[in-house]
């Protein structure tokens, strides 16, 4: 569907989801958005719902400038899927095994692996060059410089909330891969301390929310965080290449002639440098992913609702931006107060996963109806595969 305009203080607010559904404090924070005088314009994707200083689902575009928050605490989170040789009738009945084993191979919620994963024994992985990437954390903030020995840990891990690794099944029955993970606790240190950091300049006193607070080109405060950020974004991109790696290797043992495809991936809490109108700017994507002109992307539902592969139309309006999954309809905290286990067994009938009271807060209920955010956002993608989960892993 094409756009709506809701009014914002400086510029207007390009909306692919009705105004007349989001709830007030999230339609304040992005009139707030609007007011701050770096932003060159600001999109809002079909999956919008409150966040921490900007919403979840919204595409902010700024000239010199960038607000840390805007980004969110789990830098460089996003997804990560693979096309397999296998097809549905080569499956087990009983899916619980290799359930087990994925969840063996690769540490949920606060669980991290014994030692460091030695990438290069992983088959198949090729991320570059891992000792200058780990040379590159030495430069990092000093706040955060005891944290090395536990992000080596937390490499390849999943982590909880709405993270997850999953088998899926596309519509013609072919088996894929799935996962949705970030940058783990190394990017949520980094990013509470920028955002703290930035709270305490003098340019942001004045300011509709302190969480919006800003860095701004030029300062030794926006040097730190591009430096701090953009490793982030590295970590997160490559923790996800390691799960997807050791996932794989599951799948050689029970499959021993499997093949894979091309790996997609994509960021969905990333910051980009990018040109629209002649003007270059500080993209910042928090909750939506890139979908310019061919760019494959995954756009993921709820336990129960699969996952959408999608290819970008590149529509500048948009910033070249697309959902990045249902969004949230309702808290963590109602979600648990309104559902029972019961609901979560139903909800999730035919898919292999947890169905105990410690993941009720992803109950599929607690999302917005996947479809419908397709639906509205047919200018921005178009649906390369609609795929279904039989296991889904979670924290």
């Amino acid at each position: 569907m094409p756009y709506t305009e809701a009014p914002g203080a400086r510029v207007p607010i390009r909306m692919w989801a009705d105004p007349r559904t989001v709830e007030d404090a999230a339609m304040d924070q992005l009139r707030n958005v609007t007011r701050l005088p770096w932003v060159h314009g600001l999109a809002v994707m079909p999956d919008v719902h409150y966040g921490k200083g900007a919403t979840v689902g919204s595409v902010i575009a700024m000239r010199d400038a960038v607000s840390p928050a805007a980004v969110g605490v789990d830098i460089g989170c996003g997804m990560t899927a693979v096309r397999t040789s296998l097809t549905a009738d080569e499956l087990p009945d009983d899916l619980r095994r290799l359930r087990s084993e994925l969840e063996k191979a690769v540490p949920v919620g606060f669980q991290m692996h014994k030692s460091p994963v030695d990438p290069r024994r992983i088959h198949g992985l090729k991320t570059g060059d891992w000792a200058k990437f780990w040379d590159r954390f030495d430069r990092l903030a000093p706040a955060v410089q005891d944290r090395r020995r536990r992000a080596e840990h937390q490499l390849g891990t999943l982590g909880g909330g709405n993270h997850f690794l999953e088998v899926c099944l596309d519509d013609e029955g072919v088996v894929w891969i799935v996962l949705h993970s970030g940058s783990r606790n190394i990017g949520k240190e980094l990013a509470e301390h920028h955002i703290e950091r930035a709270r305490k300049l003098p340019h942001n006193q004045d300011l509709p929310d302190r969480d919006l607070a800003v860095f701004v080109s030029g300062t030794p405060e926006m040097d730190a965080y591009r430096r701090d950020l953009f490793w982030a974004q590295d970590y997160a991109r490559r923790n996800r290449d390691v799960m997807m790696g050791l996932a794989c290797d599951v799948m050689r043992k029970a499959f021993p002639r499997v093949r894979f495809g091309q790996w997609i991936s994509c960021h969905h809490n990333y910051v980009a440098e990018e040109s629209y109108d002649g003007v270059d700017v500080l993209v910042t994507r928090k909750g939506a992913i890139r979908a310019g002109q061919g760019d494959v992307g995954i756009v993921p539902g709820s336990m129960a609702s699969g996952t959408y592969i999608v290819r970008g139309l590149g529509n500048p309006a948009s910033f070249n931006s697309a959902s990045h999954g249902a969004g949230r309809r309702m808290s963590r905290t109602r979600a648990k107060k309104t559902f029972t286990r019961d609901d979560l067994v139903e909800q999730t009938r035919g898919v292999e996963c947890r169905k105990d009271a410690g993941v009720i807060d992803e109950i599929p209920a607690a999302y917005k109806d996947l479809s419908e955010v397709m639906a509205a956002q047919t200018d921005l993608v178009e649906v390369v595969a609609h795929l279904r989960q039989v296991i889904c892993v979670k924290g």
